[in-house]
């Protein structure tokens, strides 16, 4: 597959790893505290922010859009958007690779981009997420009106879709409602009480075709058809007699024309995604404009905003409603504002002191229910909540050692994700098989996948999938044990390994090996490996990048 190369390529397959995992500081919390834990606005360097993102979100995010800086000296002062192109490549690239991590086996990310940057960020993408993930590069008509300045007019922006896999995108993506210029073909000449309705052929290719797609129709006025040569009937013929039935077979306006099926269009569920998206659909950057300057008053600093309605339609295609969605340049908030609307969940980061100015105020006003933007089409009343995060200090110090405003709940994602790959998925709402237990070491079991199925497919888990423990892994941290004694609680002494095996044959499979995390071990070899203890030493052998 063909890849980019540009100066310091190298360092920039490295620089994610070299980002020290942070803290989350919270701030404040706005609107429906019983909600406000399901988005977050982030203030901070995106880079930083994803990384500290990983540990409780990896593999979780259904839909990832972020609109970059378009490295064209046009961007609004909070970005340095004049970046020489290897640069603006060495600052996408790292951001590309966390945000492949965060993003779910089910899910998709979306890029904004023009032509400035457009053809090298699909290959840098390509790249990425995988030349066989890429599913399509939308072409966005951002403007409607003519202009005579450029020699020829630049009216679109491309928008770069990836899937983790693209067959269940294909499966899974939801349609796009019809606008009436595409239903005028559905009419309604006989006053039918269900509605407007088109014709649509009865034939179909005869390839694989049964034997119940062969036979005689006659129309009212009693003249006789068979499929052409080469077709068949779209439909059995059982099919066909209770469509007759129920009048949904149309011959024609005189009776005698060859059968066609009755298609309503209160049945239709809507169309799929084209790759032009005109203004008149999705919205244009006067509409986005607008939009902001209602929002923040006058005349704003956000000179590239998207309209509400482009972001309406990527999250229509790409999730559902309590799906998790991401934007780690958020701007002047649109994507927050939208998922927050169609009911998904958000994760939207912005660095700069817009992220309080301007972000903050924004989805405040619309847990408040402000009615512009796609409000009034969705009915939006308001409600909900979120809450506010800074990026606070690294977890671990130069030196490795754990920062001490760490508390349980960190460290123990740090664990799992080091251990797993995946996200730690916490504390379920109740005690789950395998689950993590509150106010014990129990981080949970992590299973292995078996099938005969190749292992790099990556559609659903078929039926015949069986999973078996690998390990189960314990934390001993923060006192959990409710003893900070150097000789107990925090460290892996006889007692305290009682203690653990005791919680195992409660909470773990038989047999299942386990992996603990303490300050210090007091138990010998022998007795571990007896025990199928695999100890690890809080903080040397966790990673801190």
């Amino acid at each position: 597959m063909p890849t980019l190369d540009w100066l310091n390529r190298a360092q920039a397959f490295t620089t994610a790893d070299q980002v020290p995992y942070r803290l989350l500081e919270p701030v404040s919390s706005h609107g429906d505290a019983r909600q406000a834990p399901d988005n977050l606005l982030i203030q901070g360097d995106n880079l930083e922010a994803l990384k500290a993102l990983l540990p409780f979100y990896r593999g979780q995010v259904k839909c990832i859009f972020i609109d970059p800086p378009y490295n064209t000296r046009s961007a609004f002062e909070h970005y340095d958007d004049n970046l020489e192109h290897a640069q603006w490549l060495s600052m996408m690239l790292p951001r590309l690779q966390l945000l492949r991590e965060l993003l779910a086996e089910d899910g998709s990310i979306w890029v904004t981009i023009d032509d400035n940057e457009g053809h090298y960020l699909k290959v840098l993408m390509d790249e990425v997420f995988g030349r066989g993930n890429f599913v399509a590069s939308c072409v966005w008509q951002k403007r409607y009106s003519r202009e005579n300045r450029e020699a020829i007019g630049d009216v679109h922006d491309y928008l770069h879709v990836y899937a983790r896999s693209p067959d269940r995108f294909k499966r899974e993506r939801n349609l796009v409602p019809m606008n009436e210029e595409q239903a005028k073909v559905y009419r309604n000449p006989n006053n039918d009480p269900k509605g407007r309705w088109r014709p649509v052929p009865m034939t179909a290719q005869a390839g694989h075709a049964t034997p119940e797609q062969f036979y005689e129709v006659v129309t009212p006025s009693g003249k006789s058809y068979f499929p052409p040569d080469g077709r068949c009937w779209g439909i059995a013929k059982a099919t066909y007699e209770r469509s007759l039935r129920e009048n949904r077979i149309y011959f024609g306006k005189n009776g005698d024309a060859q059968p066609n099926i009755i298609r309503y269009l209160s049945e239709v569920p809507g169309l799929a995604p084209w790759t032009w998206w005109p203004s008149e659909e999705v919205g244009h950057t006067d509409e986005a404009k607008k939009e902001a300057n209602t929002l923040f008053g006058g005349e704003t600093s956000f000179g590239t905003p998207k309209p509400e309605r482009l972001l309406q339609r990527i999250l229509h295609i790409a999730t559902n409603p309590g799906d998790l969605v991401l934007d780690s340049f958020l701007g002047s908030g649109t994507t927050a504002a939208v998922a927050h609307k169609m009911g998904r969940r958000w994760i939207g980061i912005e660095m700069g002191e817009h992220a309080a100015t301007h972000c903050l105020p924004r989805l405040q006003k619309v847990i408040d229910g402000e009615q512009g933007g796609i409000s009034q089409a969705l009915g939006w009343q308001g409600g909900g909540g979120f809450r506010f995060m800074r990026l606070g200090a690294p977890v671990f110090n130069a030196q490795g050692r754990i920062h001490p405003e760490v508390r349980f709940a960190t460290l123990a994602a740090f664990v799992w994700q080091q251990e797993t790959g995946t996200a730690w998925p916490g504390y379920a709402p109740s005690p789950q098989p395998g689950a993590a237990r509150p106010d014990t070491p129990y981080l949970g079991t992590h299973y292995q996948y078996n099938s005969d199925i190749d292992p790099s497919y990556k559609g659903e888990l078929p039926i015949s999938f069986t999973k078996t423990p690998k390990f189960a892994c314990y934390l001993l941290f923060n006192g959990i044990l409710k003893d900070r004694r150097p000789a107990s609680g925090n460290v892996l002494t006889r007692e305290v390994l009682a203690a653990l095996l005791a919680l195992h044959r409660e909470l773990a499979p038989a047999g299942t090996p386990l992996r603990v995390y303490g300050e210090s071990v007091r138990v010998g070899p022998a007795r571990l490996a007896a025990a199928g203890v695999t100890f690890r030493q809080i903080p040397y052998d966790l990673q801190a990048r």
